[in-house]
């Protein structure tokens, strides 16, 4: 564990290779909820693909980065155009949680709370699977759950791999040595 702080943010070491971010969303519980069961908003911040209505069953993610601000700007040396992942279901409470494994051994968790007149985002991210790993997701979510506040907002949000790039030398900073 670390004495990482939400502030401007950034997730927090939780405990060895988990690592928990937070954003708050305007609007209602059920909105919010929107953009991680429809496929067609989820893939405007993150990834597309059809959760399954129970858990145990599998789905796969395909994710566009580049789509998701419309550049592929400052797009790093090496990474695809398209990515794609197969998970499993483990929990889904609509709208509050929703649950699936990470491959080849992780698991994410999403949970929504609201609080007044907006919804607070827990993303953990649990069993990822070294520190390089922990620094590029870490810069991955942080730099999803901006673009996702920016939609829910109606806001135009900062190129994806722009934002990425700059976030992956903060996370290198701030996440510990092993």
């Amino acid at each position: 564990m670390n004495d990482m702080t939400l502030s401007n943010g950034f997730g927090v070491v939780t405990e060895p290779l988990t690592l928990q971010i937070q954003r708050r969303l305007p609007g209602t519980i059920e909105h919010v909820w929107s953009y991680f069961a429809d496929s067609e908003l989820r893939r405007r911040w993150l990834a597309s693909g059809i959760i399954p209505e129970a858990p145990g069953g599998s789905f796969e993610l395909t994710w566009r980065n580049d789509e998701l601000t419309g550049t592929a700007e400052g797009k790093p040396e090496g990474f695809p155009d398209e990515h794609k992942m197969t998970a499993e279901l483990l929990e889904l409470d609509p709208p509050h949680r929703l649950v699936f494994t990470w491959p080849p051994r992780g698991e994410v968790s999403f949970e929504l709370k609201p609080v007044g007149s907006e919804v607070l985002l827990t993303v953990t991210h649990k069993r990822i699977s070294d520190r390089k790993n922990m620094i590029m997701v870490g810069a991955g979510w942080h730099m999803h759950l901006d673009i996702l506040v920016a939609r829910v907002s109606g806001k135009t949000p900062e190129a994806f791999w722009t934002g990425w790039s700059r976030l992956k030398e903060d996370y290198d900073r701030l996440i510990p040595a092993e």
